[in-house]
């Protein structure tokens, strides 16, 4: 089993039942076949980002970590696209960005954290940024949702 499936399941295992020590997690893992080392859980609860809860007195079971949204993502994008971004072209279902070195990736970040249906992800190097959107027709709408973001 892969790491990526391996800490899905341990996920589904903490949503579904409680545990409360990497031994228990170690031992629900086993039961379903799979041969883990408690170092291995250590990381993949670190991997996770995975917390403690109470669940009853005295009771603490893992849990998956709250969503974290980035706050006024909105607001940051405006700061980037007026401070950092030098040019925008755009090709089918492909918007390209060149921003100032090194805030690309900022950029993008705030970008996936509008949730905008249109943009179905980034990818960002130091000063290029390429957004894919589906349907390409939906170009032109990002586009001006960019220019609005502009002009404030």
């Amino acid at each position: 089993m892969t790491k990526t499936k391996r800490q899905k399941l341990i996920l589904d295992l903490i949503a579904g039942i409680p545990i409360s020590t990497q031994d228990q997690l170690v031992q629900e893992l086993r039961r379903r076949g799979l041969e883990v080392t408690q170092a291995t859980i250590s990381r993949d609860i670190k991997e996770l980002g995975l917390v403690k809860v109470a669940v009853g007195d005295n009771l603490y079971c893992y849990a998956a970590p709250p969503e974290q949204r980035v706050i006024n993502a909105y607001s940051r994008l405006q700061r980037f696209f007026n401070d950092s971004i030098i040019k925008i072209d755009d090709s089918e279902n492909l918007i390209l960005i060149r921003t100032l070195p090194g805030t690309a990736h900022a950029i993008a970040s705030c970008l996936d954290n509008m949730s905008w249906p249109e943009i179905i992800g980034t990818v960002a190097g130091d000063d290029t940024i390429l957004v894919i959107v589906k349907p390409k027709e939906a170009v032109p709408t990002v586009l001006k949702k960019f220019e609005e973001i502009k002009e404030g």
